[in-house]
């Protein structure tokens, strides 16, 4: 594995952008920043020769984008569809469904979810890609993945200490 080839360099710039976009704490950004990371990640997978995780990132750079205007249900099920079309045209083996399944699961929750519980399941999107970059020998891939799921966590944390500041302290022993 050559650190600086065409496809790891490539690989390095979808790093950039996905830490960018999970360091956003308003859910719009983190999808205009998700949706680019995405596009390049598809380059970046087929610079690999792994067309399954490309054609799941460009799924997921299409459905990023759709959803900073809209939150159809349709739209998101139309994703869905065509994200598991592509994988079963494209997947040969068990690891190639690891980037259709997390692009499904990612697509779910950017169409119906908000907040803690929307970055929870981007989170298990993360740990299938995570695989999905280690099989495949993607070092940036497998770094991007690594801070993605820190950055979403301390996210995810950062967040819920926000909601805990903001219940007074009646409301918490009421248990609203």
């Amino acid at each position: 594995m050559q650190l600086f080839s065409p496809a790891q360099v490539v690989g390095y710039l979808a790093l950039i952008l996905g830490v960018t976009a999970f360091l956003k704490k308003s859910d719009q950004r983190l999808k205009f920043f998700n949706a680019t990371q995405s596009l390049v990640y598809a380059l970046h997978f087929v610079l690999l020769g792994h067309l399954p995780a490309c054609a799941s990132a460009l799924v997921s750079s299409l459905r990023s984008f759709l959803a900073l205007r809209s939150r159809s249900l349709w739209l998101g099920g139309a994703m869905i569809v065509a994200n598991l079309a592509l994988g079963v045209a494209f997947v040969t083996g068990w690891a190639g469904w690891l980037p259709v399944i997390g692009s499904c699961i990612a697509t779910y929750a950017i169409f119906t979810m908000r907040g803690i519980p929307f970055r929870l399941v981007l989170l298990a999107s993360t740990l299938l890609w995570l695989a999905n970059a280690i099989v495949t020998g993607s070092i940036g891939g497998t770094v991007l993945e690594l801070a993605n799921a820190a950055i979403n966590l301390s996210t995810i944390i950062r967040m819920a200490r926000a909601e805990a500041r903001s219940l007074s302290p009646g409301d918490e022993l009421a248990g609203v």
